[in-house]
């Protein structure tokens, strides 16, 4: 049977004593409905319960808790169990809370999500030996930082990590560990160069999105992708960062806070890019509207996130769809390039060639 994480909305006076009380009435009940409930979680801060069950469908979910005590989730989304242990450490009730009466849990689902994503400055490969050897070791030591500070590896690849962590503050300081670790990486004498950049957000796993921690990841996804700075964290991480440490956040020496007017900025702009960028006819016009600025507050705004201009950032982007459109061999250069948002292929061919330090055909070759 399929697995389903479904979230209650409590009000203030709900405590964990009360939410263990209504599980344990789910309990009583379950198989009335063929459910199984296998654990749930509550953060007493925010006021949210979540609840594993396994369960023929979402309706069964509802009917039973509505006969168990008639609290209804707010929404229910199908979870795997493999990806629910990743994120949240583990898929049933913790051992201390087991063979007891209530088997209270205070164990909130709330988790800080780091996306690390390690970019090649150009498509041309350095195959020594000694390149190889480095960038191994350095991704074996980024491993040991994530473990030491008790980060949850959800999806790993050499270039690239998305890891939950509990503590806010180990999610720091591990960033700023894997920062000081790029920086003995970068005096390695090779021709590979790697452009690190860590993207640290915060969430709960249901949202009114489909999958679980999609808003966070996907947070931490954009910062990593078009805000300048190695280490760019939101606005929810630095304040709780800020409550559990007596020392200042560091900002500085390539590290970038985000504030809530700039999350909501990056979100409006990347919703727009993200459906309209194939478009030939889309320009740096076409932002103002969707981002809610006059073109003069976009530039000014642009530049401060990204560093780069409205103009730069959407040639850019193209350029990286048709580097993923080249990797699936999805056409030849010339309908890429249009695909991409480009105007002309002569035009995508400059572009390409001065961004990644290679002809679009060869890198088409290459991948054939």
């Amino acid at each position: 049977m399929p697995i389903y994480m479904d979230r209650h909305d409590v009000s203030e006076t709900v405590t964990a004593e009360n939410i263990a009380r209504l599980h344990q009435e789910d309990l009583k009940i379950q198989h009335q409905f063929g459910c199984r409930g296998l654990t749930y979680w509550f953060d007493d801060k925010r006021k949210t319960a979540f609840c594993l069950i396994e369960a023929p469908d979402s309706k069964a979910i509802q009917k039973m808790h509505d006969k168990a005590h008639g609290h209804v989730p707010h929404s229910i989304i199908e979870v795997e169990t493999s990806i629910v242990e990743s994120f949240l450490g583990r898929i049933e009730d913790p051992e201390k809370a087991q063979n007891t009466e209530l088997n209270i849990i205070n164990d909130p689902a709330f988790r800080t999500i780091m996306v690390i994503s390690l970019n090649q400055l150009t498509m041309i490969k350095d195959d020594s030996l000694l390149f190889k050897n480095s960038f191994r070791n350095f991704n074996n030591a980024i491993r040991k930082i994530l473990n030491a500070y008790e980060g949850k590896s959800v999806k790993q690849t050499d270039y690239h990590y998305l890891v939950s962590f509990k503590s806010v503050t180990n999610a720091a300081h591990a960033a700023f560990d894997i920062q000081s670790l790029n920086k003995e990486f970068k005096k390695q004498k090779t021709k590979g160069k790697i452009i690190l950049k860590i993207g640290l957000s915060a969430g709960v796993p249901v949202t009114k999105k489909q999958l679980l921690f999609e808003d966070a990841i996907k947070l931490a996804e954009r910062m990593c992708g078009i805000v300048k700075g190695e280490i760019i964290v939101s606005a929810e991480v630095k304040d709780l960062y800020k409550s559990e440490n007596a020392d200042a956040f560091i900002e500085g020496k390539g590290i970038f806070s985000l504030t809530k007017a700039d999350e909501r900025f990056i979100t409006h702009l990347m919703d727009y890019t993200d459906e309209a960028w194939a478009n030939t006819n889309m320009n740096v016009n076409n932002f103002s509207k969707p981002v809610g600025c006059s073109k003069s507050q976009l530039y000014r705004k642009m530049i401060s996130l990204t560093g780069k201009s409205p103009n730069t950032f959407l040639k850019e982007y193209r350029l990286k769809e048709a580097l993923k459109l080249l990797r699936k061999n999805a056409g030849n250069i010339s309908e890429i390039a249009f695909e991409a948002g480009f105007s002309s292929p002569s035009y995508f061919t400059k572009c390409f060639k001065k961004k990644f330090g290679l002809l679009p055909a060869i890198y088409l070759n290459s991948q054939q």
